[in-house]
């Protein structure tokens, strides 16, 4: 409620940060491990205080957090874990699947989410009888019995065609998520086979993890990102950044206070990550011509530099 505060990355989209700030809440942002993007561990506790309620975590690109620790630091302050696994539908951490690893976990199922519904679709987990009844009635603007609102709540229920829509799609999410896999390991060989690696730095893989590759991001060097995106673009190869501004520094959260080179890494990332095309039917000819197009712009850059 109003004053409370929320541990969470500010290298994430705006939604991790809006749905605290509309309940009068305060984001309280603490860094992000710089290999897999998700919240550091080592950065969160120092951020706690007596107004903290929750420590707010996203399983960012298809990639869980680092739990263990954060386990840890939330059990020792008495502080439930929410997890944003939007991007993370189906992967896992130590064989436990996203959203089961914290007392709340929130879904997503937007189109280019890695279990998409026909528009906009989410979900809401947790493991807690009395949350679960509350989460139920917010859903339906507050109401247990109806016409008595209890809460103040909004229109937030699921659509039967979209909940048709995801039941249909949902025996096939393995087997995508497995295509998805598989052409990360070959976005990573055609990397290696371009002698890339010093330009164009592949995703990490965490330990004790199962990545879903909702995103294949890569980091560009030699603050090359934005010329090589126009040079993608103008070769019609979409690719995106996930994300251009760190959520301290959107205008609307100005008030919090932070400036920039209040958390470093999650700037860099800003101005350094680029999302390749990824989806489960993409061929490796389409790969080989991506990766090839990035080697064709460093060797043009070479070429302009000399």
């Amino acid at each position: 409620g109003i004053g409370d505060e929320v541990i969470m990355p500010p290298f994430t989209f705006f939604a991790t940060a809006s749905t605290v700030c509309r309940i009068g809440a305060r984001p309280v942002f603490a860094d992000i491990d710089g290999s897999t993007y998700n919240l550091d561990p080592l950065q969160v506790e120092s951020k706690i205080s007596e107004r903290t309620r929750a420590i707010m975590i996203v399983h960012l690109f298809g990639q869980c957090a680092d739990m263990e620790p954060l386990w840890r630091i939330a059990e020792r302050h008495n502080l439930p874990i929410i997890e944003d696994a939007a991007q993370a539908f189906a992967a896992d951490y130590q064989g436990k699947r996203a959203g089961t690893l914290g007392a709340i976990g929130c879904f997503s199922f937007y189109p280019s989410k890695n279990l998409g519904a026909f528009g906009d679709a989410g979900m809401v987990v947790t493991s807690d009888p009395e949350w679960a009844r509350r989460m139920a009635a917010l859903r339906v603007h507050g109401m247990e019995v109806k016409y008595h609102h209890k809460y103040l709540g909004w229109n937030a229920r699921l659509d039967a065609l979209q909940a048709a829509i995801l039941r249909i799609k949902l025996p096939y999410v393995d087997g995508w998520i497995e295509r998805r896999q598989a052409a990360a390991s070959r976005y990573d060989a055609l990397i290696d086979e371009e002698h890339l690696g010093h330009f164009l730095q592949k995703p990490a893989r965490a330990p004790h993890r199962r990545h879903v590759f909702n995103q294949y991001v890569v980091r560009i060097a030699q603050h090359q990102r934005d010329a090589l995106m126009r040079h993608l673009k103008g070769e019609r190869i979409g690719c995106e950044i996930y994300y251009p501004l760190p959520l301290h520094r959107q205008e609307c959260l100005s008030y919090l206070g932070y400036a920039p080179g209040d958390f470093p890494r999650s700037e860099e990332a800003c101005a350094s990550v680029l999302a390749l095309p990824m989806y489960p039917e993409i061929k490796e000819e389409q790969q080989r011509r991506v990766i090839q197009t990035c080697a064709a712009f460093l060797r043009q850059r070479g070429r302009m530099a000399a």
